[in-house]
């Protein structure tokens, strides 16, 4: 699917990577709905490529999400592409000195990542429903991130690391819930990047974080995640696949 002319759902699209992919996809013609919790964000992002809108919506909230994308069908007429980036981490040892974890936080935790992930997909991909097939048969493409911690949890990280292979789990079987569709669904494994979570760490944290990358030595750059996501929708053998964009970083326990 040739992402010019198209329409665009970013979910977390205000800042981090999906600002980049907003960036990228609307510089490459597409048509882009930017939400995020933060609408002054979402707004201001908007006003700056050619064809957008900025939309305020928590995306664990059902309401929230179902208006968002009434209204990107309102303003362009279809969504063909759907982008999840919206995301929070939390760190907690299952138990420490002042007892159990809060089951609060981890829910928390998995009600953004993993449920917020579904509520934008269920909204998105039936908008994509909607749509005519174009020349391959393709009406959209839903494109989800989840992370190396998926994979490679580090100590402290259980509802992050189990809400993100969550992620990774709902792509085999929404993607054979969409056969015979035109709706493909595909899934990013980020390791390090570039984003306000990471520029706030202290210079040695840093340091130490880039010894462990493999090839290239360096954090990645939110650019290059936004590419990965345009290949995807353009490469439309791709489907229920989750790729790690990682410099082959494999995170010790500690």
């Amino acid at each position: 699917m040739n992402v010019t002319g198209k329409v665009a759902v970013v979910a977390g699209g205000a800042s981090g990577l999906g600002r980049a992919v907003c960036t990228h996809l609307g510089q490459a013609g597409a048509s882009v709905a930017v939400l995020d919790r933060d609408g002054i964000g979402a707004t201001a992002l908007a006003a700056e490529l050619p064809a957008a809108i900025g939309i305020e919506a928590d995306v664990a909230d059902a309401g929230a999400v179902e208006r968002a994308l009434d209204r990107t069908l309102a303003e362009f007429g279809a969504v063909h592409i759907g982008v999840n980036t919206a995301g929070v981490v939390d760190a907690a040892r299952i138990v420490s000195r002042r007892g159990p974890a809060a089951l609060d936080d981890f829910e928390r935790v998995v009600r953004i990542n993993l449920c917020g992930t579904f509520n934008v997909m269920r909204v998105a991909v039936a908008a994509m429903l909607a749509n005519e097939p174009d020349e391959d048969g393709e009406r959209g493409v839903m494109i989800n991130t989840a992370s190396g911690a998926a994979y490679d949890g580090q100590s402290g990280q259980a509802a992050y690391s189990a809400s993100k292979a969550g992620v990774i789990g709902l792509a085999l079987p929404v993607a054979r819930d969409l056969a015979g569709t035109g709706v493909r669904v595909n899934t990013i494994a980020p390791g390090l990047f570039e984003t306000p979570m990471t520029g706030s760490l202290p210079d040695r944290v840093r340091t130490g974080i880039e010894q462990t990358l493999v090839e290239p030595s360096r954090m990645g750059r939110p650019e290059e995640f936004a590419r990965m996501v345009r290949s995807i929708v353009e490469n439309g053998y791709l489907n229920a696949e989750c790729i790690r964009l990682d410099a082959a970083v494999r995170p010790p326990a500690r």
